[in-house]
């Protein structure tokens, strides 16, 4: 009996081991199909298409922050980028970024707003990133905006707070009885951020008026009616008039006329001041959400747009020195 009781026993403890072993088998095989498909992830290349507007400081910022972020997400073999620039035409965007649908991109980056636009024409199911964009809801004519497109879209905003921009325009020139506001006609967020610094300064009692360009041929003698009539001037983010900065100054600072500007670029070519952002760091969050999307199957439909983290004070030491202005305590030269 004893011995039948230690056969049995026998029996079990090698069935046991058996289906252990069976089991371990399988954990294995599993963990090395998890690490198969763990490889293969990290072997795939993502090829994205960079429709850049226009070369000029703060874009060529953004694109580089937004490469950086990808290539240390996902390592230098694994993305390759085809980068064009659209030499500030809306009708070249449309052509590259039809390129890029033909090429079947994994995903477009489109570097400010007539990039955007041409992204959004070209395809509804590739996903698209903007940087560089100051108003989707402008840009893509959305009427009933929640904070997110609804879309293939998504990206980063380079709008900064316009009420605090005219807060420091005041604040360096308490005296002026008229500011002149300089944009381009064909740049739909630039009309934006003017028609909001426009309430802000009505909000104050403050005198303005609107000088336009419907591009760079025009830039000279729209300048010159401003500081002909107005005691600052004011440039919002516009890709037209930071490609032409040389222009501005050439007629602003003999003038004696100091610029307020939209962002760093403009600022360092023909203004004395700014609140700033980092287009560095926005393209590289746009990057960040780029990774999201191609690796963590992120909707972008569904993902919020965002903005700069933060806001800087910036003046430029030479045309402040040239023109006696002494900037009031808290801002920082630009290039420091």
């Amino acid at each position: 009996m004893k011995t039948l009781k230690k056969i049995a026993a026998l029996t079990l403890s090698c069935l046991m081991a058996g289906m252990t072993l069976t089991a371990c088998g399988k954990t294995a095989d599993t963990a090395a199909d998890t690490a198969s498909d763990n490889a293969a992830a990290s072997d795939k290349v993502y090829n994205i298409g960079i429709c850049q507007l226009v070369e000029h400081e703060a874009l060529d910022a953004a694109t580089q922050g937004f490469k950086d972020a990808l290539v240390e997400k996902l390592g230098e073999g694994n993305v390759t980028f085809s980068e064009q620039n659209a030499q500030g035409e809306s009708t070249n965007c449309a052509t590259i970024c039809t390129g890029f649908v033909s090429d079947n991109c994994d995903l477009i980056l489109a570097n400010a707003t007539p990039a955007l636009q041409a992204a959004a024409a070209a395809t509804n199911t590739i996903p698209i990133v903007g940087t560089s964009i100051t108003d989707y809801a402008t840009a893509l004519d959305i009427d009933d905006w929640i904070g997110k497109t609804g879309t293939n879209i998504t990206g980063t905003s380079d709008l900064a707070p316009i009420d605090q921009q005219e807060d420091m325009l005041l604040e360096m020139f308490p005296e002026a009885k008229t500011i002149g506001i300089l944009y381009c006609t064909s740049e739909a967020n630039s009309k934006y951020q003017a028609t909001m610094f426009e309430n802000a300064l009505t909000e104050d009692g403050i005198t303005y008026k609107e000088y336009t360009a419907a591009d760079s041929n025009e830039i000279q003698s729209a300048v010159t009616s401003a500081v002909a009539e107005c005691d600052v001037l004011y440039v919002p983010t516009d890709n037209t008039m930071a490609s032409n900065t040389e222009i501005i100054k050439n007629v602003a600072v003999p003038a004696g006329i100091p610029v307020i500007a939209g962002e760093e670029g403009i600022c360092t070519g023909c203004g004395v001041a700014t609140l700033s952002i980092s287009y560095y760091d926005i393209g590289h969050a746009a990057g960040e959400m780029a990774y999201d999307i191609l690796v963590n199957g992120t909707n972008p439909a569904e993902m919020d747009i965002r903005f700069a983290p933060q806001v800087t004070k910036e003046y430029n030491p030479e045309i402040c020195e040239t023109l006696g202005i002494t900037p009031p305590e808290g801002y920082v030269a630009i290039g420091e």
